[in-house]
């Protein structure tokens, strides 16, 4: 990594922890944070939540549930979250992996963070960004999450990293602690849409401030 990235990526990570200090973030429990990284794709939170509402309105809200459940009793609670049908599959995919490869949360819990990662990512329909966000939130390790809102602000702040190596970067920069990966992340998710999402371009602190 380079040494002006390097010093960029833990600028941007200072003057967003001095702008929003500690935040509450995903505190769901395992199972609902696992449930709800496959549901936030490509929708919008609020839809998360109705259909996490409705899965516990219908006691599916478990890995353990949905691995049981049929196709058609997950599809109508999930329905709001657009491509259901799709997310369904995923969902039993991920519940089957999760039951049939470790017998359950309680067990897969206890495997290193490496090899869960590598699991997760060989489940159809889980890429990095869910697979980190189910290890960072769900099983509380330090794997930093890269989702759009964190390659946005880091291309307007000159790093040039990407994927797997604007990961890296990050946990290069930050200390190896879940707590404080779960707060970065979640300063960069909150900070995306209070200022690139309303454009507010000329009042972005990180472009006119030097940290």
């Amino acid at each position: 990594m380079s040494g002006s990235s390097s010093s960029e990526c833990a600028r941007i990570v200072r003057v967003l922890e001095g702008h929003y200090g500690h935040i509450p973030w995903w505190p769901g429990d395992t199972d609902e944070v696992l449930i709800g990284a496959v549901l936030t794709q490509q929708t919008r939170w609020e839809n998360v939540v109705r259909a996490l509402g409705l899965l516990k309105e219908n006691s599916l809200c478990s890995v353990s549930a949905l691995y049981d459940a049929d196709h058609g009793e997950i599809e109508r609670a999930i329905r709001c979250t657009g491509f259901y049908r799709v997310k369904t599959k995923r969902l039993k995919a991920l519940a089957t992996f999760v039951i049939e490869e470790y017998g359950g949360l309680a067990l897969m819990a206890g495997y290193p963070t490496e090899l869960l990662r590598e699991g997760l990512l060989r489940v159809s329909g889980i890429g990095e960004e869910t697979a980190d966000s189910i290890l960072c939130y769900g099983f509380h390790r330090s794997s930093f999450v890269i989702d759009a809102y964190t390659h946005h602000i880091c291309g307007c702040a000159g790093i040039p990293e990407q994927k797997s190596r604007l990961k890296a970067l990050f946990e290069e920069v930050l200390p190896s602690d879940p707590g404080t990966y779960r707060q970065t992340h979640a300063h960069i998710v909150e900070y995306a849409k209070e200022y690139c999402g309303k454009k507010r371009c000329e009042a972005c602190i990180l472009m006119n401030s030097n940290g």
